[in-house]
């Protein structure tokens, strides 16, 4: 199915981007939907799906730069001094922005409009909706306030530039068209057999809308807890459900192509991490997680390689296991540290055919493991995992009831985190006997239970940097301390993206409406959600 699927992709790809390529020419200018009414809107869906984890702009210099670095999982290169060393380079946060406008907002919003009412069209018509909102969630979470309701509809225009839509009601709306396209999903109805996600499977669709609107939910819970109680209570008991397996996962399966500037088809988050220069490490913020609760992550994540020159990845001989037995002991870098300042000296091994080796900083550093990163790695957009992890938040945060406890809740979102990492070309299987041993030393406590749901849901959503800041943000979990060096524009870690220049040239006006609302376009500054 997924080869049939690609198949297709690989010949729709090419207009739809020259679409995208169209509408970004002219900067913020967007295409007319009555102008594009040859375009298959079921492309669209499809072209907004790759697009998501496939676009190696975004991937690169969103994702790889700021976000996991800030996070502290990856980093100590030199183009993660961005968000590890909080340097503030602008043009960094307005990559976002100004890719996704113009291409999946666009198509999806252009998608959305033509499939409404249309007969034949109502299973397309509520997927392209799931999309939508889920593609402006990300948008929302990392700029706050953004053009919503009047946004990718030929707006951009000399007449009527968007206007700023506040979070609170962007998020409303958005709760809103999950629930509303949940409920449309009809298997009785129209088929669409070529998207992404599920190859239309309407059980999975409707599993994924429910689940991800208890993902947005809870990001309001602090604002408001009441709207917050009563959407996870009705997304849970919804028809359909929610995700109860791995089976469930929605995921983009990448094609084994190098993704590039102009092709969407392979993983950019591998391609973005593999062409830094220098191979990020593994931050010891994220390592010493794991191995102060004895995670059996710590024998599949972290791997130590011997470097090669030029890079090649995918080439070098894993040497973990000489690493670990030898002085230097498993080690990553520390935060806001470059890889060379935390110098490990050197250790003498002996390769696998024998050979003596003397490994130096760069070997002895440990890595991500390289099924993380290949070009035909899975993109994890909401995983079973995250969901029980979030009814575990729910249930300890907010007192519902939702299927079982809390420690139910963090049990199965544990096990899942583990087993997914199967899902990988390549990747481990954790045993079942490690995960009990993990969760017999780990038990849920109740004065600690947010903190250890949250740290879990950290070492889950690896990879999803826009993820990572936004539930970091959202439950002040991991306790990440700043680490700001002598290069630094931040002694605080970041808080939300700042708006590119772009709009304040050529919608000054709305823009500076926004801004009033939070005082200024800074990114130590708060989005909506994210109440102090």
């Amino acid at each position: 199915m997924m080869k049939s699927l690609f198949k297709q992709t690989r010949y729709i790809l090419p207009f739809l981007l020259l679409l995208a390529t169209s509408c970004s020419k002219f900067g913020s200018l967007n295409t007319d939907p009555t102008k594009s009414s040859k375009i298959n809107p079921q492309s669209q869906l499809i072209f907004a799906q790759l697009w998501f984890s496939g676009d190696l702009s975004t991937q690169e210099r969103t994702n790889s730069i700021v976000l996991m670095p800030m996070m502290q999982q990856l980093g100590a290169v030199y183009y993660a001094r961005v968000g590890g060393m909080y340097i503030k380079d602008a043009t960094r946060m307005w990559v976002m922005w100004e890719n996704s406008y113009p291409n999946d907002v666009v198509n999806i919003v252009d998608a959305v409009t033509r499939t409404n009412g249309v007969e034949g069209q109502s299973n397309l018509n509520a997927m392209c909706r799931i999309m939508k909102a889920y593609t402006f969630a990300r948008l929302t979470d990392l700029y706050g306030d953004i053009p919503y309701f009047e946004a990718g509809s030929a707006y951009y225009t000399q007449v009527k530039r968007p206007v700023y839509d506040k979070q609170e009601d962007i998020y409303n709306d958005l709760l809103k068209e999950l629930k509303e396209a949940s409920a449309q999903l009809d298997p009785a109805k129209d088929k669409v057999g070529d998207e992404v996600f599920y190859q239309g499977d309407i059980t999975s669709w409707k599993k994924f809308a429910n689940s991800l609107r208890i993902r947005l939910a809870l990001r309001i819970a602090e604002r408001n807890p009441a709207k917050a109680k009563e959407e996870i209570t009705d997304a849970y008991n919804a028809d359909g459900g929610v995700f109860t397996s791995n089976d469930d996962i929605c995921m983009t399966r990448h094609m084994d192509i190098q993704s590039t500037y102009a092709d969407v088809r392979g993983n950019a988050v591998s391609v973005a991490i593999n062409q830094q220069s220098g191979m990020p490490k593994i931050v010891n913020t994220f390592l010493d997680q794991l191995k102060n609760t004895n995670d059996p992550r710590i024998n599949y994540i972290p791997r130590c390689y011997k470097q090669n020159s030029p890079m090649k990845p995918f080439e070098r001989e894993d040497i973990t296991e000489q690493i670990k037995a030898s002085p230097a002991g498993l080690t990553g870098s520390n935060p806001g540290k470059y890889v060379y300042e935390d110098w490990s000296g050197s250790v003498n091994i002996t390769l696998a055919d024998g050979s003596p080796y003397t490994a130096v900083n760069g070997d002895i550093k440990c890595e991500l493991n390289t099924c993380f990163m290949r070009n035909n790695a899975p993109f994890l957009h909401m995983t079973y995992a995250e969901l029980e992890l979030l009814l575990a938040d729910a249930t300890e945060r907010l007192g519902l009831s939702l299927g079982g406890d809390a420690a139910s809740h963090y049990r199965a979102g544990v096990t899942a985190a583990m087993k997914q990492l199967s899902l990988y070309p390549g990747g481990p299987v954790v045993s079942d006997a490690e995960i009990n041993q993990f969760l017999t030393g780990n038990p849920l406590q109740p004065a600690t239970a947010l903190k250890q749901i949250n740290e879990q849901l950290w070492v889950a959503l690896m990879l999803n940097g826009p993820e990572l800041f936004a539930n970091w943000r959202r439950s002040g979990y991991p306790d990440l301390q700043p680490t700001p060096n002598s290069e630094s524009t931040s002694l605080q870690i970041p808080r939300r993206f700042q708006y590119p220049l772009s709009e304040k040239e050529q919608n000054a006006d709305n823009v500076n409406a926004a801004i009033e609302r939070i005082g200024e376009d800074d990114w130590l500054n708060r989005v909506w959600w994210d109440k102090e």
